[in-house]
């Protein structure tokens, strides 16, 4: 099935998207296309009711201006330490048309974090024709040539067919990192979920950004086969990662929220959503398949069980693994403690049950509330969908 890509005509200002990954916190957001062009994963509860179009070049640059227009302004207030009093920028915000508000914020945002890293939106940057984003890579360049990182998401059937020649290009003018939705490299879960983009597809494009010389980052989602694709989902994945050796793999945990399409599979019990047990039993499985590969593990999103599942492969494969059965071989009461700790925000990590006061405080919160072993799952599923 084809992607449909439209492009707007009219420049109706500085215009900033929904999401960018966890990691790109303090990057200044570049919106390049609007929406997604594939928009049926039915795990996603972003963008589906809004129609994906590409942004004119010539419109993305006359946001890069403006946000260079307002840095330079800003550089111009502040002292020798970087310090920008309150009342000058109020004084300057005060001044600006409302139109030119948004890109001043953005501006204003970036220059508070450090200004090294630009975002590329939304959510497949790539599917513009190679010579416009090159010239938007130049651009961005030449307007903040001190940037450390620009980085786009990006979807591996749309990198599987461009040229390596151009995603050659594309590292040359800057583009120094890529964020792929793996999710799975099961087709069979592919399919499932409507990925649009099978195993094969995955590994090729992971390949191609790896061999064009551009950081690559894919992202994989735990119990996304349910129950009857569990394993297969698990072996699948940790197969197409050994083949594309990313150089980070984040973790993205299953949510389930009445806001995406595979709620209706889950409600109609077409679909057996895993609980945390079971989610970290796969997580265990594929991480002990991960071989011959150099990658660095990110946990890096509220919706994960464990903050401290980070390292880079192999060295800290070991210690990783040691983290997923110490808690698999906890106790029910332990677990769930911990489990429910994590889902309120008073617990990042494990060693967080040796804190006597934490402890007490999510035991309370268990027994004010009537959360047990037995029910806790169903409490942990409603958290997770607030979350989202």
């Amino acid at each position: 099935m084809s992607e449909s890509v439209k492009k707007t005509d009219e420049y109706n200002g500085f215009e900033q998207g929904p999401i960018r990954p966890p990691s790109e916190a303090h990057s200044l957001l570049i919106r390049v296309s609007r929406n997604c062009p594939w928009n049926k994963c039915k795990f996603c509860p972003v963008y589906k009711t809004r129609k994906f179009s590409l942004r004119s070049p010539d419109h993305v640059k006359k946001d890069i201006d403006a946000v260079h227009r307002h840095l330079s302004a800003l550089q111009a207030m502040s002292d020798g330490s970087g310090r920008i009093s309150r009342d000058d920028i109020d004084t300057y915000s005060g001044r600006l048309q409302s139109e030119e508000r948004q890109a001043f914020m953005a501006a204003l945002n970036w220059y508070a974090a450090g200004m090294e890293s630009v975002f590329l939106q939304d959510a497949n940057s790539l599917i513009v024709k190679p010579r416009d984003l090159i010239g938007i890579l130049w651009h961005l360049r030449e307007r903040f040539p001190w940037i450390v990182r620009i980085t786009s998401y990006a979807r591996s059937r749309t990198v599987a067919r461009i040229d390596d020649a151009d995603l050659k290009e594309f590292a040359k003018a800057g583009l120094n990192r890529i964020h792929i939705g793996m999710e799975s490299g099961s087709d069979e879960v592919l399919r499932m979920v409507r990925k649009g983009t099978s195993k094969a597809s995955q590994i090729k494009a992971g390949q191609k950004v790896v061999g064009a010389g551009i950081e690559l980052s894919e992202y994989i989602m735990p119990g996304l086969g349910g129950k009857e694709l569990s394993r297969t989902h698990a072996l699948e994945t940790a197969d197409a990662l050994n083949q594309i050796n990313p150089d980070f793999i984040r973790i993205r945990t299953l949510a389930i929220p009445q806001s995406i399409p595979l709620y209706e599979d889950y409600a109609a019990g077409r679909f057996e959503k895993l609980n945390d047990y079971e989610a970290v039993e796969e997580l265990l499985l594929l991480l002990e398949n991960l071989e011959g590969i150099q990658s660095r593990v990110r946990s890096d999103h509220i919706l994960n069980l464990f903050q401290e599942l980070e390292g880079r492969l192999p060295d800290d494969k070991e210690i990783m693994i040691e983290t997923l059965r110490t808690f698999l071989n906890m106790p029910a009461k332990q677990r769930m403690l911990y489990q429910v700790g994590r889902r309120l925000g008073m617990f990042g990590r494990l060693s967080d049950l040796d804190d006597a006061g934490l402890l007490a405080k999510v035991a309370q919160t268990c027994q004010q509330y009537g959360i047990t072993p037995e029910n806790a799952d169903e409490v942990i599923n409603d958290l997770m969908q607030r979350f989202i």
